[in-house]
């Protein structure tokens, strides 16, 4: 088993995963898109449990019990938590100091791609989120 590192651009905030990745997509949420400035985003997700810290990233509260982080210093996109989905943790594919280790497998919110992106891949496509989440 190979160890599964990130790090933001200045190194101040770092962490590595023990365990393999849950899940790995692409999102097309206005939320994601706001977040990063990006037309599209890539996440690839680990269980909280296998990632160790190295630096403490800050953390903002977004819509739907979403927690998003980032470093403060050098303002590099971390990733983000979702309330409904405990124990795991979604790390943004630019992040990940070898990120061509996790092509994304899906697309999540293709009802909200913006007209002029076209990925012609065959990956499956999702409305709205590619990772079910319990109804409250």
């Amino acid at each position: 088993m190979s160890k599964h590192q990130g790090s933001c651009r200045c190194g101040l905030i770092s962490a590595e995963s023990s365990g393999e990745p849950v899940w790995q997509s692409y999102c097309h949420c206005r939320d994601c898109r706001k977040q990063t400035g990006a037309p599209v985003m890539a996440f690839v997700g680990f269980r909280k449990d296998d990632l160790t810290w190295f630096g403490e990233p800050k953390t903002w509260r977004g819509a739907g019990g979403m927690m998003r982080s980032f470093c403060e210093h050098c303002g590099s996109q971390i990733g983000y938590s979702d309330d409904r989905l405990p124990g795991e943790v979604y790390l943004a594919l630019g992040f990940m100091d070898e990120p061509e280790r996790y092509p994304p497998k899906s697309h999540a919110f293709v009802a909200r791609q913006l007209p002029f992106l076209h990925m012609t891949d065959d990956l499956r496509r999702f409305d709205g989120v590619s990772v079910e989440r319990p109804q409250s």
